[in-house]
């Protein structure tokens, strides 16, 4: 018997990341398309993202804070030693503590989505580790830590494996249309 093979649909992958990302609520994908220009490069953060002096300072820690993550990047472990974890778990964990302190990432789902970008798929077998001892840490609200840590699934806390598959999908900025000048 002869079995078929299965390939995935061109563009299917893009549109279920599409759909999820569309799934956080707006805060979340602000927060999300901010540290992506950050930690990405892809444009002056603090120009297209800071709406007061605040926010300005808010995104100059994140830019500090993310020059790091090159050398988390370079870090992530090839297998699964103790021993090799020491160059990668802490960096990333002080990483993710800040983004989740900031109160915009308010899932894993949310944190994965965030984290497979800026580090690559990688990092996946390392994210919920990271994501449940930043989640743990005494600078976020118990009730902010226990909403973190319930947003964790079973099946993404226990996962027997994990795609090596790039993101394809990477949303950035877009400017608001005026409707009242577009033609019609």
């Amino acid at each position: 018997m002869m079995t078929k093979e299965t390939r995935p649909i061109p563009g299917a992958m893009t549109l279920a990341e599409m759909k999820e990302f569309a799934s956080f609520g707006s805060a979340t994908q602000r927060y999300i398309r901010r540290s992506l220009d950050v930690g990405l490069n892809r444009a002056d953060a603090i120009e297209t993202w800071s709406r007061d002096a605040v926010e300005a300072t808010s995104i100059q820690v994140q830019i500090q804070l993310y020059k790091r993550i090159e050398d988390i990047r370079k870090a992530i472990p090839n297998d699964c030693a103790i021993d090799s974890i020491e160059a990668f778990m802490p960096g990333l964990m002080s990483l993710a503590a800040y983004d989740l302190g900031q109160g915009r990432i308010n899932s894993f789902p949310a944190f994965r989505f965030l984290y497979e970008r800026l580090l690559g798929p990688d990092s996946r077998p390392w994210l919920p580790g990271a994501f449940c001892a930043a989640a743990s840490l005494p600078h976020l609200h118990p009730k902010t830590r226990k909403n973190l840590l319930q947003s964790i699934s079973e099946a993404a806390a226990t996962a027997p494996g994990w795609s090596t598959r790039e993101p394809s999908f990477y949303p950035e900025w877009v400017e608001k249309v005026d409707v009242s000048k577009t033609a019609h």
